[in-house]
């Protein structure tokens, strides 16, 4: 968080604490010892630049051009972390005794492996049982304008790694060999086709995404011996990631395949359907820009997958 956010939050009279774990940086801050606690969450880190070049203004260096904020991070999300500070600096000028309390998350971790950054820090938190009631989380989730959509919950992520075994060989002696991907592309076929669930009110179907196939030695003689095939689930509350990994177990042992699958878990689906905090915010986006955001749970995952450990009224909103 910059200095001059630090500076801010003490003055208002926040307690600052910076938890570090590992090679991540993490600020945690609280005005206010009673609850229910209300928090705002985000994250200062980016994703890399790339070519410095092909950027139109430094990348590294906030430009203003007919009003819009040029940037990496202007929107995902140091522009919500400035929003939120100035937000609750005028709130506190003019609630100075105001109920409860408020509190400040901020990762340097959320764009990279998500290890050590908001995990973390809601380990800490609830292990002294300090926890959160309310969270707004300042991800962009508008898709034409600005606060026509707030993300009411998020779809649980679950990533295979899948190695499909043959035995190598030249390809002018088949029978000899054992080729992975001919074997493998039956089973990903019936793993594209499935129908895993149809979602419900809230979320979409379950989707089933290929990401990565990777086989062979680069030589056009030889047959491979073996094939490596990530895939990702997106999936609703309909389905539960031990089930998803045993029907795509069952699948893959129907096709008598030889493999090792690895599993990994970004995230369990979560929702916040209704309540005090998503009626709060409708209605400050629809006195403030005159429309009606729609309530959806599509798009990628958020560190709000991990404040919802609490089950709290988690919300993410656009600014």
């Amino acid at each position: 968080m910059p200095d001059t956010d630090v500076r801010t939050a003490r003055k208002a009279g926040f307690h600052i604490e910076w938890m570090v774990f590992e090679d991540t940086t993490n600020f945690w801050a609280r005005r206010g010892s009673e609850g229910p606690l209300f928090a705002f969450a985000g994250h200062t880190d980016v994703v890399p630049a790339g070519p410095l070049g092909q950027w139109h203004t430094p990348p590294f260096k906030p430009t203003a051009i007919d009003g819009y904020l040029h940037g990496r991070g202007a929107a995902d999300m140091k522009g919500s972390l400035a929003a939120m500070v100035v937000a609750v600096e005028r709130f506190v000028e003019a609630n100075p005794d105001h109920k409860g309390s408020i509190g400040f998350l901020i990762t340097s971790d959320e764009e990279g492996p998500f290890i050590n950054g908001t995990t973390r820090v809601v380990d800490t938190l609830m292990a002294r049982n300090e926890l959160i009631d309310m969270c707004i989380v300042g991800e962009p989730s508008s898709t034409h304008s600005v606060g026509d959509v707030v993300k009411n919950g998020r779809r649980g992520s679950i990533t295979g790694d899948l190695t499909v075994k043959g035995i190598q060989g030249h390809v002018a002696y088949p029978h000899l060999a054992r080729n992975p991907v001919h074997q493998a592309m039956p089973a990903l076929a019936e793993l594209c086709a499935v129908n895993w669930d149809n979602g419900n009110d809230f979320f979409p179907p379950t989707s089933f995404q290929i990401a990565n196939i990777n086989s062979g030695t680069g030589a056009s003689n030889v047959i491979p011996g073996e094939c490596l095939v990530q895939f990702n689930f997106r999936f609703s509350t309909e389905s539960t990631d031990e089930e998803l990994k045993r029907r795509v177990h069952s699948i893959l042992d129907a096709h008598g395949l030889e493999y090792d699958l690895k599993w990994t878990l970004s995230g369990q689906p979560f929702l916040t359907d209704a309540g005090t905090l998503v009626d709060a915010v409708v209605a400050a986006i629809e006195e403030t820009t005159h429309q009606k955001p729609e309530l959806l749970t599509t798009g990628g995952t958020s560190d709000g997958r991990f404040i919802a450990r609490w089950e709290v009224r988690w919300l993410s909103w656009a600014r």
